[in-house]
């Protein structure tokens, strides 16, 4: 990662850091304390839409225009604050880093679960699979190749940064996000024992989880959506889903 990248990544952390404090402080008040007061009231709803304008501009990369707005939410309530017609407690807490991992291959409803379940822990780092590694680990080839996976997961709004994983060294990734939470899917096919002492030996402090169950349709795999447009187009049995 160049100096660049660095830049904007500590950027987009410090921001994200900054909205999450805004918004529990909008947690804590209730629009009950100011109904005999509509202008302040108004004033409540207005820091609410910056907020959530906020979201919406750092979900799509504009650092500057969320941080704009997350400002104006932050002045706002300040502004009530100051008035005496609210209490606020500031407190600024660095968000988690959240690391996932998976070949997202075909993108189905299991992923989109898989990554929020992700998201609400803190910032979630995605590392997408190298071809290489899916045909030694699962015999074939994906069907998109790892830059198109790569470029596919970048889009989806719950992942912070989307990055490649390793040829020779699959844990190389989690020495360079140094992550909070590990966070496993139900099925991923990880030894969690084994991968909490090479974390040790690597000095990776990291929460291991692991999503407790698979939610959704059976055809919510890569493998049986394959199997299926088989079944399907191709007049094809492949054996049982999956």
């Amino acid at each position: 990662m160049n100096s660049a990248e660095n830049l904007e990544e500590t950027l987009a952390s410090r921001v994200r850091m900054y909205l999450e404090m805004v918004s529990k402080a909008l947690e804590q008040l209730s629009s009950d304390l100011l109904e005999r007061n509509p202008k302040a009231l108004e004033v409540l709803n207005l820091a609410k839409l910056y907020r959530d304008d906020a979201r919406y501009y750092l979900s799509a990369g504009d650092l500057s225009t969320a941080l704009a707005c997350v400002s104006y939410a932050e002045g706002l309530l300040d502004a009530l604050r100051i008035m005496g017609l609210v209490n606020i407690s500031w407190r600024r807490e660095r968000p988690k880093k959240v690391l996932v991992a998976g070949t997202f291959d075909i993108i189905h409803a299991g992923h989109i679960r898989f990554l929020r379940e992700a998201w609400k822990l803190g910032l979630v780092y995605a590392v997408v699979a190298r071809d290489k590694n899916v045909q030694r680990f699962k015999g074939r080839l994906p069907i998109m190749p790892e830059n198109m996976r790569l470029e596919v997961v970048s889009s989806i709004k719950y992942v912070y940064k989307a990055l490649l994983g390793d040829d020779a060294d699959l844990l190389k990734p989690v020495e360079r996000v140094r992550p909070d939470i590990i966070l496993l899917g139900p099925d991923q096919p990880m030894d969690e024992e084994f991968l909490k002492k090479e974390l040790e030996r690597r000095g990776i402090k990291a929460e291991i989880r692991r999503m407790p169950r698979r939610e959704g349709p059976e055809i919510a795999s890569s493998t049986s959506i394959i199997k299926e447009i088989l079944r399907r187009y191709c007049n094809t049995e492949v054996g049982p889903k999956k």
